[in-house]
């Protein structure tokens, strides 16, 4: 037998998580199911079973490490053939080697640890013992993408045909008012299961696209709306466009910047029992772009004296 440590790839300072990595790749690699029952692949994987029954249990490495036993399992200077031992390997099957010694004077050495609960593990079945285990079921794995969405889609729901990494297009149902980075499920649409198992999930990430001039607040909506200064002296009423289409908003008289009003139920639409969030709307005042010799003139003839600034101090 080869050093184990040397058949598994690792150093004899690894950690036991470490080793149990290493034989449960090797093992994926080369057990022989995946072989078509290749000689030179059984013959390997008897290999790297053997050498994780040394170094996977701790007794055994602690053994192997202070020359007690060799990579065989075996006492060092331990001879077989002596004529003072009778003996037989008692199981040696994919998931281990267990081997009973029985000397003359009745006493019984035993080494009894077996892979076989890892190997059961990772292939749903069939460890060691001398004696395949029928294979497990086992669920596909699930495959996660991203997705995104415009900001209107995401407040009012719909539905979308996505191409799947495998070709497959699949039709799915975006809920009312999903969130940025919140996650969908569609089941069974994953990767197919083993032994007759259920397919996999695909798991959609949702990133939602930014709206040119509403925000989210839970699910209210804010934005904001520029207004000309006629129309915050003396009011009015102007077009506002929301997601379910425009609407006319009146703007009272006297209104500043700053001036917030809503439009009740003009949010993120009404789902499972819950009321629809509102449309929150801050009026911002704004001069025009060009200079206006009327409105100048107006200004410098305007004697009401008032300081805005007061109320920060």
């Amino acid at each position: 037998m080869r050093d184990p440590y040397e058949v598994l790839g690792v150093s004899k300072s690894a950690s036991e998580a470490d080793i149990k990595k290493a034989f449960r790749t090797l093992a994926k690699k080369h057990h022989p199911d995946t072989h078509g029952g290749d000689a030179s692949a059984q013959k390997r994987f008897q290999e790297i079973s053997a050498a994780y029954d040394i170094v996977g249990d701790k007794e055994k490495r602690a053994k192997f490490d202070q020359g007690e036993i060799d990579a065989s399992g075996n006492p060092r200077g331990f001879d077989p053939s002596s004529p003072g031992f009778r003996g037989r390997p008692f199981q040696q099957g994919a998931g281990g080697r267990d081997f009973h010694f029985t000397w003359q004077d009745g006493e019984t050495a035993e080494g009894g640890f077996r892979p076989e609960d890892l190997l059961s593990e990772i292939f749903g079945g069939g460890g060691g013992g001398g004696r395949r285990r029928r294979r497990q079921p086992r669920k596909g794995e699930d495959i996660s993408l991203g997705l995104t969405i415009a900001f209107e889609e995401a407040a009012r729901g719909g539905s979308r045909r996505i191409v799947l990494p495998d070709g497959r297009e699949v039709d799915m149902r975006i809920p009312v008012g999903v969130r940025d980075g919140q996650q969908i499920r569609l089941k069974g649409q994953g990767a197919p299961g083993r032994e007759n198992g259920p397919a996999g999930d695909v798991l959609l990430t949702i990133s939602v696209a930014a709206h040119p001039s509403m925000t989210r607040d839970g699910n209210d909506l804010r934005m904001d709306l520029p207004v000309t200064l006629g129309e915050a002296v003396l009011g009015g009423k102007v077009n506002v466009a929301t997601l379910t289409g425009p609407v006319t908003l009146t703007i009272p008289p006297g209104s500043n910047s700053g001036t917030s009003l809503r439009l009740k139920g003009k949010g993120i639409p009404a789902h499972g029992g819950k009321p629809a969030g509102n449309l929150y709307i801050r009026l911002v005042v704004t001069l025009p772009d060009r200079p206006d010799a009327a409105l100048k003139e107006f200004a410098a003839s305007w004697h009401l004296a008032y300081d805005p600034r007061a109320k920060l101090e």
